[in-house]
């Protein structure tokens, strides 16, 4: 190989590889793939105007619009009774008989005893008439006139209490024969035919009928929520969705009672030992469905705020006494902002300052940002079920 070759070749190499290298780098940056930045999805709301009912719960206990004990009256035996447990009974209609045999005897004693009473006054009266026209005449003294008069007016108050005797002990015989006082629905008896029933003191209780066409429902409210509802009901607004709304009655199983309510007593006074006010509340029950006893959740219009701003507590960073939300720019960028609440409602809090209309906020979800991050908004779902 000559000595030019070489040097040609030294010289060459490098440019050569310069070349190799240059294609290599252009043929790489040309198929090199363009790739975008991911974007975080999340759901977004938009602040919105709107009329916010703030409703309280309360726990009751049903009663019927009436509920009358059966006690038996006279002391006895119980025969029987007649009429089917758990049924509706009419007012008037027999329920219960005790034992008449003592009663009866009874009657017929005074009875004895009243007409002894009518044979007395008789002859008294027969003796006043024959002494009268004889005192007259002087045929007899004033004294005997005066005996003959007491004579019968003792008899004749006689008879009157013979037969006071007689109508008590009929009245008390009329008492064996237990009643309904009102429509109703009786319960299970609490006697059984055969058992000695008593008056007060020692009263049984047969039964109880409740009429449960209207429902009866008894809560307290403590002492702040007592104010806070009799100060709201000067709001016109807030009456007026009162009357709307009247109250609500969620069952125990909870489900809302499709009748609305409304209170019907407001106790005197708040109770000392516990600070608080028993209200009573009235719900139709057409069907029956409600019997007393129930659990019952009371739900009570306690607040309205027209046109105001709620957003979820889900939406809302809590740190002690501050709240922060984060809040969408034009270009989908995250800012923190403070916030300024009132008071909570359900899952919901009242928003004084710090939102203004048309604002859009990260309503779920907020944990995965930071200020400063793109994202891209989704519909909540609530806006989805709304749409479908």
């Amino acid at each position: 190989m000559s000595k030019a070759y070489q040097k040609c070749s030294r010289i060459g190499l490098p440019f050569r590889l310069i070349l190799v290298f240059s294609a290599l780098y252009f043929t790489s940056c040309s198929h090199q793939p363009t790739t975008e930045i991911s974007l975080i999805e999340l759901p977004v709301s938009t602040v919105e105007l709107k009329d916010i009912p703030i409703f309280q719960s309360f726990v009751g206990q049903t009663y019927g619009a009436k509920d009358v004990d059966i006690i038996a009256r006279v002391d006895g035996v119980l025969e029987g009774f007649y009429f089917k447990e758990g049924s509706r009974v009419k007012a008037g209609q027999l329920l219960y008989k005790i034992d008449q045999q003592p009663l009866l005897a009874r009657e017929a004693s005074f009875m004895s005893m009243l007409a002894q009473a009518k044979t007395m006054l008789a002859k008294a009266e027969s003796d006043l008439n024959r002494i009268r026209p004889l005192a007259e005449t002087n045929a007899v003294s004033q004294r005997d006139l005066d005996a003959a008069v007491a004579q019968y007016d003792a008899a004749k108050s006689n008879v009157e209490a013979a037969e006071a005797n007689l109508r008590a002990s009929q009245i008390e015989l009329g008492y064996t024969l237990i009643k309904a006082p009102i429509n109703g629905i009786i319960g299970i008896s609490k006697a059984t035919t055969g058992e000695y029933v008593g008056r007060a003191p020692n009263a049984v209780v047969l039964n109880t009928i409740s009429k449960t066409d209207t429902i009866k429902v008894k809560f307290y409210l403590n002492e702040n929520e007592y104010i806070q509802l009799v100060t709201g009901q000067e709001n016109e607004a807030y009456n007026k969705k009162f009357a709307e709304e009247g109250v609500r009655l969620y069952l125990a199983d909870n489900s809302l009672f499709p009748h609305r309510g409304w209170i019907e007593i407001m106790d005197r006074g708040l109770d000392p030992n516990t600070g608080s006010i028993l209200l009573q509340a009235a719900f139709p029950n057409p069907d029956g469905i409600i019997r007393p006893g129930q659990f019952a959740r009371i739900e009570l219009l306690r607040n309205y705020i027209e046109q105001g701003i709620s957003i979820p507590k889900r939406s809302v960073r809590e740190m002690q006494t501050m709240y922060q939300i984060y809040v969408l720019d034009s270009n989908n960028i995250v800012t923190n902002r403070m916030l300024e609440v009132g008071h909570a409602y359900g899952q919901q809090l009242i928003v004084k300052n710090g939102l203004e209309v048309g604002e859009r906020y990260i309503a779920e979800g907020f944990e995965k940002v930071v200020p400063g991050m793109p994202v891209k908004p989704m519909p909540t779902q609530g806006e989805i079920e709304n749409k479908k």
